[in-house]
């Protein structure tokens, strides 16, 4: 099955870039294959000028562990580990000491907000909270890249909008490159730059910063060929 097509994106390094379209437009695909989470039948994926479709699976997991951070529509939290061991995590998965791990999540927490909540379990916390400490987990190994599919989706107005906030300012305090899935109109209107998906196309390619569109020709070569959903 045929998702995307003609499809070649170059994101901006410390930006916010909203990816838009309807349902099915093939944007969740287009992000995965951003994360290595799925492989496009043909093209390439760049990242700090590496093609990571030549990757090792060991390869690919050391970069995801490394180099990429992800959050979705659920948290995905452990509900039999606290706060702080979820955010730990990825450190402990990458071979780092429990103490060195458990510090670097208490210090993600701290900076989002949570330092009152570091021994709670999932449950003991709001929507908005789970979803701050999904954040912190994808930061926690300091990765320089964020991937967020329909992050706040679940969430109330109030907890929208403060993680749309969150999004920026991890953009303005430590340089994160932010790509996000969205049908929220306001978070695509705030975003840096903005792709417009259609029927597994790029159809349109929007700079917030200059205000300038561009066009894209449906036949043009890709470097994200197709992939399957």
């Amino acid at each position: 099955m045929e998702v995307l097509r003609g499809i070649s994106v170059d994101v901006a390094e410390s930006a916010v870039t909203a990816i838009v379209g309807p349902s099915g437009a093939g944007k969740s695909t287009l992000l995965h294959i951003m994360g290595t989470l799925d492989r496009p039948n043909s093209g390439s994926v760049l990242i700090d000028g590496i093609d990571v479709t030549s990757l090792r699976d060991k390869a690919l997991s050391r970069l995801r562990n490394t180099s990429l951070g992800f959050v979705f529509q659920s948290h995905r939290l452990l509900p039999e580990f606290s706060i702080v061991e979820n955010v730990a995590m990825p450190c402990l998965v990458g071979g780092m000491g429990r103490r060195q791990a458990m510090e670097r999540a208490r210090l993600w927490l701290e900076r989002l907000g949570l330092a009152e909540r570091l021994d709670h379990r999932p449950s003991e916390l709001s929507g908005g909270e789970c979803q701050r400490a999904a954040v912190a987990r994808a930061l926690v190994n300091d990765a320089p890249l964020l991937l967020a599919d329909e992050p706040s989706g679940s969430l109330d107005s109030e907890n929208r909008r403060r993680m749309h906030r969150l999004f920026f300012d991890l953009r303005d305090a430590y340089g994160t490159t932010v790509v996000i899935v969205t049908h929220d109109g306001e978070l695509a209107a705030d975003a840096d730059h903005v792709l417009h998906i259609a029927d597994g196309r790029l159809i349109c390619e929007q700079s917030q910063t200059t205000d300038t569109d561009t066009q894209k020709n449906p036949d043009t070569d890709a470097r994200l060929d197709t992939a399957t959903d």
